[in-house]
């Protein structure tokens, strides 16, 4: 019997590999945007990492960026240039990415290859921590539990990986813990908790003078008397019922990544979105209406990122001693305030502490009187107030997510910053308590950052019933 020749295995070899060939441009094809999302989000990320946190980017891709990329994540490369200060990402050379680090500004994702904006920066601010350089630890057993649960890891299969927990109590640092390669001075992202922060910016432009949450937003892109965005107020901003779109759905590719990793000017992408609703009447996730917000403050501070940094360092951070903190811009220099500051547990904490006191900080007021009550007042019949989220509302659950609205185990006058991934600052008024929980709990499951503050709660309410000393600061 004879050998089949190569010649009659050659024809079936050459179809198949063409049909691979083409059935990948068309995958290519179909999913150009996820591409260039997933390389621009690689880069900023790992940019943050190396020259912001200063953690190892490599762990940070492992952690945070990987179980993103579903089945590309083999073909993404990346390298991080630390004399140039830039990470580039591609997938197999194709999609490629740029982001690049600017003293006191954090990382910016570049359009090309172009000249790096305002590169210079701003000097990094060297003043000492108000709370100490120690890690405090807490000696109550209770509080220690707490913060066993906070750390715990009851699902391998769903890591919380949490990186830090800070708890303040009548403003004194009670307890506080870190992930190995973290500690009091490592800041990390905190996604859309940066929205509370912009909040707060906005709320200082009202106690200015120089803004009203009742008026129209004063944005140039909506100056024309026909343009129906022209009626939402900055309190609907705010309140993510301006009429936009809910922007962030699940999967890569939705307005708000698009927003962030594709477009140099972030607010003229949001001004040109068109509305879903009327002002007013509906309410929906809205990254648009805090990039809005966000070039409020960027054209109160002259439209560049060295001003509009230099202002919430001036106004928000030096005040409340938040020194490692930082809010990135894009490459127009508009903050991206929907969700892109890096800052320390301890300054995210000093941050929850400053809405607890009424917005007052060592006896300067910083936010209008009564600014924390209106930050928590319910937006329509939501869990969602003004730039934070509520404890109004333990039933039914967050449109499109479907995830839950409060932490029912808590004190209904609770309310919270909130970002991806488990990042959350804690209010509870009732209590005089702030929980700072920062992690990369990227692969659902839940923190239990809820049972843990209760905890804390019931460690706090058994000292007070045993009659034990405050604990030393």
């Amino acid at each position: 019997m004879s050998r089949p020749s190569s010649a009659r295995w050659q024809k079936p070899v050459t179809v198949l590999l063409a049909s691979l060939l083409t059935a990948t441009a068309v995958i290519v094809l179909l999913n150009r945007e996820a591409l260039h999302v997933a390389t621009g989000s690689v880069s900023d990320s790992l940019c943050a990492a190396a020259f912001v946190s200063k953690v190892d980017p490599d762990r940070i891709y492992a952690e945070e960026q990987q179980p993103l990329m579903a089945s590309i994540g083999w073909a993404v490369r990346y390298t991080v240039d630390r004399r140039s200060g830039e990470v580039r990402s591609s997938v197999l050379g194709l999609f490629p990415a740029r982001a690049a680090y600017r003293n006191g500004l954090g990382c910016v994702v570049m359009h090309g290859n172009g000249r790096v904006p305002e590169a210079g920066g701003l000097k990094d601010p060297a003043a000492p921590d108000t709370f100490g350089p120690a890690i405090v630890t807490p000696a109550d057993p209770a509080l220690r539990r707490a913060l066993d649960l906070a750390f715990a890891e009851p699902d391998p299969a769903h890591p919380r990986l949490t990186k830090a927990v800070v708890v303040l109590h009548d403003g004194k640092l009670i307890a506080e813990r870190y992930a190995p390669g973290y500690g009091p001075e490592t800041p990390i992202w905190g996604h859309s908790v940066t929205k509370s922060v912009i909040q707060a910016l906005i709320g200082i432009l009202v106690r200015q003078g120089r803004l009203r949450v009742d008026q129209p937003a004063p944005l140039a892109a909506w100056a024309s008397p026909t343009d129906p965005h022209r009626a939402i107020t900055v309190d609907q901003l705010l309140r993510m019922d301006s009429g936009l779109p809910f922007d962030e759905t699940n999967g890569p590719v939705n307005p708000a990544t698009h927003m962030w990793f594709r477009e140099a000017d972030s607010a003229a992408y949001a001004a040109r979105m068109p509305l879903e609703h009327p002002p007013g009447t509906a309410w929906g996730y809205s990254n648009l209406s805090f990039a809005l917000l966000s070039k409020l403050v960027g054209d109160a501070t002259g439209g560049t990122a060295v001003g509009g940094e230099a202002f919430a360092r001036r106004e928000l951070f030096a005040p409340l001693g938040m020194h490692h903190s930082v809010i990135e811009t894009d490459a127009t220099g508009t903050p991206l305030g929907a969700g892109f500051m890096y800052a320390s547990a301890r300054d995210f904490a000093r941050f929850g502490q400053l809405y607890l006191d009424d917005g007052v900080a060592n006896g300067h007021r910083i936010l209008p009187e009564g600014w924390a009550a209106y930050s928590r007042s319910q937006t329509l019949n939501t869990g969602y107030g003004a730039g934070f989220w509520t404890n109004l509302v333990n039933t039914g659950s967050v449109p499109v997510w479907d995830a839950p609205w409060g932490m029912p185990q808590l004190p209904k006058d609770m309310f919270y910053a909130r970002g991806a991934f488990g990042q959350y600052v804690i209010i509870v008024p009732s209590e005089r308590l702030v929980v700072v929980r920062l992690g990369l709990t990227v692969q659902g499951g839940g923190t239990g950052i809820g049972d843990a503050t209760a905890a804390i709660i019931a460690a706090l309410h058994r000292q007070t019933t045993a009659g034990l000393p405050a604990p030393p600061q």
